[in-house]
């Protein structure tokens, strides 16, 4: 099977994380929103994820992009259990009949990714990873990540890094070469976000939280904030959006200091409802305890709102100072960040929500970010595929001497196990897809190959 061509032609590109449409948050939004520009420029895309609930099988989404949700048991965090073999019989009848040349993995916590990263690698495609997220090296959840990561990326083409910081923290963390690692943002569709001030009621003052309900993005620090601080401002607000386990402790607030008519918990929230959420709010408030970028702020950001962030990883790389106001990840530098912002809205100093937009907007644009993966995969797409027993002495020599000769170990017996599937199911017996995507929108499998995408 192909694997590759010539830079300057069009590539079939199959997206793989289990975190994806309809749950929400800043994987799924990335994957998405690059899908689209790289059809947009010509290339044939895909995106392969789980079954959500009855969303099982093939949807076909704008611009014909095709998504497999796939019968696997999430087992934690929407991310599903692995056992390394048992997805590899629907990943490579996936891989075989969209004819696939670059496998495009995202983020460190799905664990599909990390299975198609090394399917593919088995099957000779080329493997491009975007890491999303920042690791620690001292607990034992961080070590265990790591120790994966150094595993699933010895052999990988290339790793994309969502920010500077987050690239220091993958080289450390899976002892890379760091000129396999590039730096490539998020992005935020301007037209999406656009400002609104007459959604506001400025007799109040509303802070806007858009977050997974998670302990990592600090919602235990929230619960101590809103307290604090709509005891001393009557006229302020909560307008909370999103879902998860750490929510039982904002309604324990809210039911403990009589806060049910100022603190708003929405629950989740679908992708086209954000926009219409932060529109209503006069300052936006980040708590999280590690990112790697946060699209959140720059969504916030560009809707015209005063952003109040935690100072950590790649955070402050992403928005200028003058539309920031950065704090240490504590209840009290929060709140004397708060208080900043909303000293400011009382004296009218911050700028309109129309002249943020406009700085905003061109910051960071989705056909730039794809302009710029484009050239990842043409670079890849250049490049040799370990072959087996190159790959079996990259992992012993790069992952220690017993995680090595494990996943070593590992490697072989998939391979076996990918040939008795060739032998049971022969590549050549196979369907191929008709492709639906391109920037006509109808190509078919007869005109893909070698054709040539858009300059």
């Amino acid at each position: 099977m192909a694997a590759g061509g010539p830079a300057g032609t069009a590539h079939s590109i199959c997206m793989v994380s289990d975190f994806f449409y309809p749950n929400m948050g800043g994987v799924e939004s990335h994957v998405y929103q690059l899908s689209q520009c790289l059809i947009e420029r010509g290339h044939k895309v895909l995106v392969v994820t789980h079954a959500y609930g009855h969303r099982k099988g093939i949807r076909y989404l704008t611009n014909g992009l095709k998504v497999y949700y796939l019968p696997l048991k999430v087992m934690y965090n929407q991310s599903t259990a692995t056992t390394l073999f048992h997805s590899l019989p629907l990943l490579r009848y996936i891989f075989v009949r969209e004819r696939v040349t670059v496998v495009h993995a995202h983020s460190s916590f799905s664990a599909m990714a990390h299975d198609a990263l090394f399917h593919a690698k088995t099957m000779g495609l080329r493997t491009v990873f975007t890491d999303h997220s920042l690791f620690g090296f001292a607990d034992v959840s961080s070590v265990l990540t790591n120790k994966l990561l150094t595993v699933s990326l010895c052999d990988t083409n290339h790793i994309i890094c969502v920010s500077y910081t987050s690239k220091e923290n993958t080289v450390l963390r899976a002892a890379l070469d760091p000129l396999i690692v590039s730096v490539i943002p998020n992005a935020v569709d301007p037209t999406d976000f656009t400002p609104d001030p007459s959604s506001r009621d400025d007799s109040t003052i509303t802070i806007v939280v858009v977050s997974r309900l998670v302990y990592r993005k600090g919602i235990d620090l929230l619960s101590g904030i809103i307290p604090e601080l709509c005891q001393k401002y009557p006229e302020l607000h909560f307008l909370v959006g999103g879902e998860g386990p750490k929510r039982i402790i904002l309604e324990e607030v809210r039911e403990r200091y009589q806060l049910h008519d100022r603190v708003r918990l929405l629950g989740a929230l679908e992708h086209q409802d954000v926009r219409n959420v932060l529109v209503q709010g006069h300052i936006f408030l980040n708590t999280s305890l590690t990112e790697a970028f946060c699209m959140a702020i720059v969504e916030a950001a560009s809707c015209g709102l005063q952003v109040v962030s935690t100072r950590v990883g790649g955070i402050p790389e992403v928005l200028p100072d003058n539309l920031i106001i950065l704090c240490e990840p504590s209840v009290k530098s929060l709140c004397d960040g708060l208080e900043k912002a909303i000293a400011q809205l009382r004296s009218g100093t911050l700028p309109s929500p129309e002249a943020v937009h406009s700085k905003v907007k061109t910051f960071y644009t989705w056909r730039n970010v794809a302009e710029r993966t484009e050239k990842v995969y043409d670079r890849v797409a250049d490049e040799v595929v370990l072959p087996m027993d190159e790959r079996l002495n990259r992992l012993m020599s790069h992952c220690g001497p017993v995680t090595g000769y494990i996943f070593a170990l590992f490697a072989v017996l998939n391979f076996l196990f990918l040939t008795f599937l060739r032998w049971m199911t022969p590549d050549s017996i196979i369907d191929v897809a008709i492709d639906a995507t391109g920037p006509k929108g109808a190509w078919t499998k007869q005109y893909f190959w070698g054709k040539k995408r858009k300059s």
